[in-house]
C-alpha cells in the first residue's frame, strides 16, 4: 500500500513539474519539487 502511495506521489510530482514548465508557471513546478521531496522522505522512512 505504501508503495502505491509513493508511486502516485511521484507521478503527481512529475506531472506538476511538466505542467509548470510547459505553461511557464512557477507555483506548479515548485509544488512538484515539494512533492518529490516528500516522496523521498517517505521512501526513506519506509526502509
Amino acid at each position: 500500500m505504501k508503495n502505491i502511495l509513493l508511486l502516485l506521489l511521484v507521478i503527481l510530482a512529475l506531472g506538476m513539474i511538466i505542467i509548470g514548465i510547459i505553461a511557464s508557471m512557477l507555483p506548479p513546478a515548485l509544488t512538484g519539487v515539494g512533492f518529490l521531496i516528500i516522496a523521498a522522505l517517505f521512501f526513506n522512512s519506509t526502509k
